[in-house]
Order: structure tokens, then C-alpha cells, then sequence
């Protein structure tokens, strides 16, 4: 079997040097200076003909940036002559993957077309938004799931009492399930609406069961403003559980979310590390090592 060399992006730098040790890679040497204007200079040092390299770049904020980054290394590690296969754990732009809004733009395609013109083999991402969002790739990607590990995570440093998953809207209900399934405990989908043009987000408590004394956890793809869960536990503390947590693969808490979910009476909010930040506890290189080191 081909060995791999690892690149590591800016972005992503320790998640990667864990990644190549899993799979006995050798890492390159990627140097990078940003110039005052936001400018990235980028050099690879090391051999890459006819080498097989996985570089792990992850786009969260500043998404451009890191997205630029990510476009550069493929480029030249493709010009170079590697094969080039690209971990996102966190795939910026995956929640425009249709066109809400008359005359919005479908940015997931455009990334899927820029991706394929700098020479990308292979894409694999963790827990893409919306799992449509990959018919727009003409080369081969996947989403990898990260829910099973937050689950188990759970299973083992929390005691819990009677505990109940929720998810914050309906497109979670597969992502609750696969997480509800690990811990055998019970689950429900709360109904959320979102103005497209304003943003604001509406969330009904239809069909809740029982929660008095119970522990609920929220589980969602993604933890951005947190303004879902706000809104979901504003609802959910009328029927008097026992605690609250929230878990998610993405933790972008951008604007104060993580303040403003412990306001509204969040207890512990969890994340993995393909964002990395002080609630990022829960480690994915075992899912990229596992995937990687069975492609042919």
C-alpha cells in the first residue's frame, strides 16, 4: 500500500501532527507568513512526486482565509505531482448548499469547483451540514461522523439522570438518532422556522415529553451563535429538567455564544476539535486515521 506524507494547514496544524502519527506519515514541513494586509506566502519543503499527500485544513473562521490557504497547498502540492487528498474537518460554506433566497449564490458549489480546479482527489469532512451538499462534488467526497464519539464521550464522564436527547430542529434527526442509539436513551426534535432574509429564529415546543427531572442534552451539527439552542432552552426549562448540556461536532461559537448559552441555563456545552477551543474535548484524528488508512 501507498504511504502517506501529511501536509498540515494553518488552521488545523495539531489535529494533523495527531493524524500522521496514527498513520505512521511523515510530516511536511509547510511554512507560512501572512503579510499587514492578510496576505498568506506559503512554502512546502519536501519532496511530493508521485507521493500520496493528505492535507488537513479545516475552514473555520476566518473561513476565507483559511479557505485561500487550503486552494494554495492543493495547488502546488498537485503541480508538484502528488496525489492530493484533502481532510476538512469543518467545511465552511456547507450550509449554502441550495439556493434559499431568489439570486443567492450556491457557495458549497463554488468550493466544489475550486477544489477540483487546483487538482483535489478526494475530499473527507466530518458531519457536512447537510448531507446534499455533497452532490455538488464531481470528484469523490464523504462525511465522516463525529456523533458516536461525542455520544460515548458522554457515556463516560457523565452521570446522568433519566437522561433525554433533544435536537433543535428536524434536519438533526439523524444525527440524534446515531447519537441517542450509542447512549440508549430517548429522543425528540424540536420544530424551528428561520426567516431567510432576517435571520430570526422561531422555536416551537410541540410534542415535548416529560422532563421533570431529567437531563436533557442538546445535539446539534454545528454551534454558531448558539441562538437555536437559546431559544430551544427557553422552551424546554418550562417543563423543570433536572440540567441542560449541549454537544456538538462544530463548536464555531462566534459573537459570545458560549456566554450567552450558560445565560440561559446550558450547563456544559461539548465539542470536537475540528474547530480547536477550550470546549473542543473530544478528539476526530481516530476517524481520519481509520478512514485513510484503508483507501487503496
Amino acid at each position: 500500500m501507498m504511504e502517506w506524507l501529511v501536509a498540515p494547514g494553518p488552521a488545523s496544524v495539531e489535529l494533523a501532527n495527531t493524524v500522521g502519527k496514527k498513520l505512521d506519515a511523515k510530516l511536511l514541513d509547510v511554512e507560512i507568513r501572512v503579510f499587514p494586509d492578510g496576505e498568506s506566502v506559503i512554502n512546502v519543503v519536501g519532496e511530493v512526486t508521485n507521493k500520496r499527500v493528505l492535507l488537513l485544513q479545516s475552514l473555520y473562521p476566518p473561513v476565507d482565509t483559511h479557505l485561500i490557504q487550503a486552494l494554495m497547498l492543493s495547488h502546488r502540492l498537485s503541480q508538484d505531482g502528488a496525489e492530493v487528498y484533502v481532510a476538512m474537518p469543518y467545511l465552511g460554506y456547507a450550509r449554502q448548499d441550495k439556493e434559499f433566497v431568489q439570486g443567492e449564490i450556491v457557495s458549497v458549489g463554488v468550493i466544489a469547483r475550486l477544489l477540483r480546479a487546483v487538482g483535489v482527489k478526494r475530499l473527507v469532512t466530518v458531519d457536512i451540514h447537510s448531507i446534499e451538499g455533497l452532490g455538488h462534488f464531481s470528484f469523490p467526497t464523504f462525511s465522516l461522523s463525529a456523533f458516536p464519539l461525542l455520544a460515548e464521550y458522554v457515556k463516560k464522564n457523565y452521570r446522568l439522570e433519566r437522561a433525554v436527547a433533544a435536537s433543535p430542529d428536524l434536519g438533526g434527526s439523524a444525527r440524534i438518532e446515531a447519537f441517542a442509539r450509542v447512549l440508549g436513551i430517548e429522543h425528540f426534535v424540536l420544530k424551528k422556522s428561520r426567516d431567510r432574509k432576517t435571520g430570526d429564529v422561531t422555536v416551537e415546543g410541540e410534542s415535548i415529553p416529560e422532563l421533570d427531572g431529567k437531563d436533557v442534552i442538546f445535539v446539534d451539527d454545528i454551534i454558531s451563535t448558539g441562538t437555536s439552542i437559546c431559544r430551544g432552552a427557553e422552551v424546554l426549562k418550562k417543563s423543570n429538567p433536572r440540567s441542560l448540556y449541549a454537544v456538538c461536532t462544530h463548536p464555531l461559537l462566534v459573537d459570545g455564544a458560549l456566554d450567552r448559552l450558560y445565560e440561559v441555563g446550558i450547563k456544559e456545552v461539548i465539542g470536537t476539535n475540528t474547530i480547536p477551543g477550550p470546549i473542543s474535548k473530544i478528539d476526530v484524528a481516530p476517524l481520519y486515521s481509520e478512514y485513510f488508512s484503508s483507501v487503496d
